[in-house]
């Protein structure tokens, strides 16, 4: 038995509390400031998210590529820092956690945690169960000529919330996979790629088996 099975079954010996992904997070819509206003497309400060940004720089961003001008926010309010953004239209599939005030286009879903969540779930936690709400989002697209996915269903994604120490331990093995992986991509030779491999399908592994909970009887 795994270190992180005998937190679950110690910590939470009933299972754990699962929610809908809309009591957990004020989900909106990410936007796209007009083209035909050059004001908001001139002297940026504003950090403002494409998928450019996850491409070029992964999946934790502090810094666009991209800026806008304050004039360019809506209703005057960014999004929150230590939210997350997941692609749910085009090319689904995608996630990052955004570590600074933001806007994002509209490809993103913008999902900031809810008051009576923020000392329940770590967002380092989030951003690596959001692999499974990825699938989930490629699984539950809109049937026609633009892809996107399903926003009741999406809303109603089950989204576990175990025990801190449960999340940050996950986080800890994690992190350490990951962290293993970039080491040997940046020194790969002939000789690693089988050892790469390894490491990737062992870092998949962990990962499914560690982000499937028990799920708790509610009440």
């Amino acid at each position: 038995m795994s270190r992180i099975d005998e937190m679950v079954q110690r910590l939470c010996p009933d299972g754990v509390e699962y929610y809908q992904l809309s009591e957990i997070f004020d989900l909106k819509n990410g936007y796209t400031p007009s083209k035909k206003n050059p004001e908001y497309w001139t002297d940026g400060t504003v950090n403002w998210f494409r998928m450019d940004d996850i491409r070029t720089n992964g999946r934790i961003l502090s810094d666009s590529i991209q800026k806008v001008s304050e004039t360019a926010i809506k209703g005057g309010r960014l999004f929150d820092a230590d939210s997350l953004i997941v692609a749910t239209s085009a090319t689904i599939g995608e996630h990052a956690l955004v570590t600074v005030p933001f806007m994002c286009n509209q490809r993103f879903t913008c999902l900031t945690r809810k008051p009576s969540f923020r000392e329940r779930l770590d967002m380092k936690f989030v951003l690596y169960y959001a692999d499974v709400l990825d699938r989930f989002c490629l699984e539950n697209t809109n049937k026609g000529g633009f892809a996107s996915v399903a926003m009741s269903a999406f809303k109603s994604f089950p989204f576990p919330v175990p025990p801190l120490d449960i999340q940050r331990e996950i986080v800890r093995v994690l992190d350490s996979f990951a962290e293993l992986e970039a080491e040997l991509e940046a020194e790969l030779e002939a000789e690693l790629e089988a050892e790469l491999e390894a490491r990737k399908a062992q870092y998949a592994y962990y990962l499914n088996k560690m982000l499937d909970f028990p799920r708790k009887e509610m009440a």
